[in-house]
Order: C-alpha cells, then structure tokens, then sequence
C-alpha cells in the first residue's frame, strides 16, 4: 500500500490528479492560444520572439471596441 492508504483510494487519487493536471493545462492551452507550430529553419540566437497570440487578440478587439465607441 503506497502512503499507507488502500490500493483502490490510491488509484482514484492517481486519476483525480491526473485529470486535474490534464484539465489545467488545457485551460491554459485555451486562455493563451500559444504558437505550436515548428518553423522549418530555426533561427538563430537572439532572433527569436514570442507572443501571446490569446493576449493579443484579445487586445486588438478591445481596441477595435473602443475605438467603435468613440466614434459613435
């Protein structure tokens, strides 16, 4: 019995924190829309940037948003 607890609680446990570790990282998946893909060369030391594409869109309709409402 690992931890001292039966093997059957010990189970259930194994798979409610997995689940919760898989359902974090989705939701951290689905809030920041990161940028998977694989560039064919890669570049080279220093040249590399990132963004947060979920941030991003999100800033640009905030300011299309705004920008609406001024006119109006």
């Amino acid at each position: 019995m690992p931890a001292g607890v039966s093997w059957p609680r010990y189970v259930r446990m194994l798979g409610a924190s997995l689940l919760a570790m898989f359902a974090g990282a989705q939701a951290v998946h689905q809030y920041y829309l990161p940028d998977l893909s694989i560039p064919e060369v890669p570049p080279k030391p220093g040249e590399l940037r990132t963004e947060l594409q979920g941030y991003k869109i999100r800033e640009e309709a905030l300011k299309k948003a705004k920008s609406g409402q001024d006119v109006s």
